[in-house]
């Protein structure tokens, strides 16, 4: 089995949440996708499965969702295919296909084409190592099989189609059993003025609930470059370090400063919340969280390594954007 597929294979097996979700945006317009597969096995059995689709445009911001009983759905045991509905993912060793459609108050469908782009594409792992992602702590695990994808096909918005072409999106996938108290997380893509690739970012800062209490603020941090064809990756996630993390959480701006053996690393990105959609986030034992979602927010990252020339990356819609809270935020467009 490829590490792609590998990394999509069905993990959460008692009560608690998993995540399959797929995103991408045009490369010259604030235009984007978001398409979400969760499973939610609540602690009563009473276990569902929900498909999420988030459109996200200049002036015209939609998202739908639908539930389903678990036992209609067809999960990832191999990381083989996901069909909730009328949706399904199918994964091959280096692309697949996304299709589907949702209904709720509006009409949204998606026929989508996806390939891996080598080599900033590679599976990822958020996490210090891999050893961690079988491991008891930490108890929310978050894998990105494909930081980078190239998406062709088409998006349906009611009667409305938009074409996708040559656009580019990632696709994660993330477990537990609980979501996480509260968090803000991102990525961005960035790419030259021909439109390719050249750097990728993934991070998150959260607090994780041990029992009544709540611990201090984790943060982490990946970068991939291409410099002169050659992959490098800087990674600040040593979790335990505490003094070199500062992340600050400010709707709707999320900063991550990191310093780690491999250099420095600031990321900003600021979403519009009039261009962000809102979904309820459930866990197992009924309580709700909110989570306030773009797909087109403005990104920054500076990074300078050690003993090398340090770079800047910038884009005003390519970064994707999520913050999650104990309460709504009255902005931002309810998808509950």
């Amino acid at each position: 089995m490829s590490q792609f597929r590998e990394d999509n294979r069905q993990r959460q097996l008692k009560p608690g949440v998993e995540s399959w979700f797929f995103r991408c945006v045009a490369p010259d317009s604030p235009t984007a996708i978001w398409v979400k597969f969760t499973t939610l096995l609540r602690a009563d059995g009473n276990h569902v499965a929900e498909v999420w689709c988030s459109v996200f445009e200049a002036e015209n911001c939609v998202g739908a969702k639908e539930t389903f009983a678990l036992q209609g759905a067809t999960l990832a045991p191999n990381g083989q295919k996901l069909k909730v509905g009328r949706s399904c993912a199918e994964f091959g060793n280096a692309g697949g296909s996304l299709t589907g459609e949702v209904t709720q108050g509006i009409t949204l469908a998606w026929d989508l084409r996806f390939e891996v782009v080598q080599e900033l594409g590679q599976p990822l792992c958020m996490l210090p190592t891999r050893r961690l992602v079988d491991a008891p702590i930490p108890k929310n695990k978050l894998l990105t099989p494909a930081p980078v994808l190239r998406f062709s096909g088409t998006i349906r918005v009611g009667e409305r189609q938009i074409e996708v072409q040559n656009w580019l999106g990632s696709q994660g996938h993330n477990w537990g059993a609980s979501h996480a108290a509260k968090y803000a997380w991102g990525q961005a893509i960035f790419t030259d003025s021909a439109g390719e690739p050249h750097t990728y970012v993934e991070g998150a800062s959260g607090e994780i609930k041990i029992g009544s209490w709540q611990s201090l603020q984790l943060s982490m941090l990946v970068v991939r470059r291409l410099n002169l064809g050659k992959l490098v990756e800087y990674r600040f996630d040593r979790l335990v370090d505490l003094w070199r993390q500062d992340g600050r959480i400010d709707f709707p701006t999320w900063t991550l400063k990191m310093r780690g053996a491999q250099g420095h690393a600031l990321l900003t990105l600021v979403a519009v919340p009039e261009r962000m959609v809102c979904l309820g986030y459930y866990n197992p034992d009924g309580s709700l969280a909110y989570c306030l979602n773009s797909k087109t927010a403005r990104a920054r990252l500076v990074v300078n390594p050690r003993g090398a020339d340090g770079f800047e990356c910038s884009s005003e819609h390519v970064g994707a954007l999520e913050f999650l809270q104990p309460s709504p935020e009255p902005r931002v467009q309810p998808v509950i």
